[in-house]
């Protein structure tokens, strides 16, 4: 179980506000960096999501003590990142929440072209630069029965790998 991620943001405070909005929490500083905020759910399990400034970074010190933050001078335009984070929203709530701060929500099926969906979920893209997808109660379910199931073994197969890489490959521009 992954009780907490870190993202970053040009606007830390005002993005972990919106997802602590979506996840039915509260918005608090993140004391060790300055600039940097969570989202908290309230939830049985402690999630929480760290906002940081779009230039930190982690780093291992020369000291090879603890993580510190440093900075990244050049960060990229999105980031190869997401994590899946189940909410208390149905995906019209979830998408007009995104509607509202100008940032793509929409709800997809996740799987192969041509093919019914393995499940569903919202691409909620923050800042129009990070990509988390969220499912609601009913989304998690149908995620849950697909990793639980026999369908894991569509991974394996050649032809369903380059079915699922034809819908998700960006082609040469």
């Amino acid at each position: 179980m992954i009780h907490h991620v870190s993202v970053p943001a040009r606007e830390p405070r005002h993005v972990a506000e919106v997802l602590a909005e979506l996840m039915g929490g509260a918005c608090h500083p993140f004391g060790p960096l300055a600039g940097a905020f969570m989202a908290t759910s309230g939830d049985a399990h402690g999630t929480m999501i760290e906002v940081y400034p779009e230039r930190a970074t982690l780093d291992i010190p020369a000291s090879d003590d603890q993580v510190v933050f440093g900075e990244n001078t050049a960060p990229p335009k999105t980031w190869p990142f997401h994590v899946l984070l189940s909410v208390p929203k149905e995906p019209e709530e979830i998408e007009r929440i995104g509607a509202r701060e100008g940032w793509r929500a929409k709800t997809f099926g996740r799987g192969m072209e041509g093919q019914v969906p393995f499940f569903h979920v919202v691409e909620f893209w923050i800042e129009n630069r990070v990509m988390i997808e969220l499912v609601s109660p009913a989304m998690a379910r149908e995620y849950e029965d697909f990793m639980k199931n026999a369908l894991l073994t569509q991974m394996n197969d050649p032809e369903s790998l380059r079915r699922m890489q034809a819908t998700h490959t960006k082609a040469p521009g």
